[in-house]
């Protein structure tokens, strides 16, 4: 990567940071979000250079941590499972011989 380019991917970079801000949208509520998949990254390179061990804790480290924050999501998820399980149930059909 020359110096030009160097460059130009920073003010563009900088110029996103900026808009963002305008929008409303923090950093670090993105880094928040993505913290877990940079970890999740991280182990998979690891695990893929023969890092297995550090790599692998890195990966659960980011996978626990993915799945505490989509928690409420799994949790809603789950409701409307059984809410539509238990509606299936109700409309089913009893065979009368």
């Amino acid at each position: 990567m020359n110096g030009k380019t160097l460059i130009t991917a920073i003010l563009v970079i900088l110029g996103g940071f900026l808009a963002l801000k305008i929008i409303g949208v923090a950093l670090g509520t993105i880094i928040f979000f993505l913290f877990p998949f940079i970890l999740m990254g991280l182990g998979y390179i690891g695990m893929k250079n023969d890092k297995t061990f550090i790599g692998g804790i890195l990966f659960a480290i980011g996978l626990i941590m993915l799945l505490s924050k989509l928690s409420g999501m799994i949790y809603l998820l789950a409701a409307i499972a059984l809410i539509v399980w238990g509606v299936s149930l109700l409309m089913r059909k009893k065979n009368v011989y």
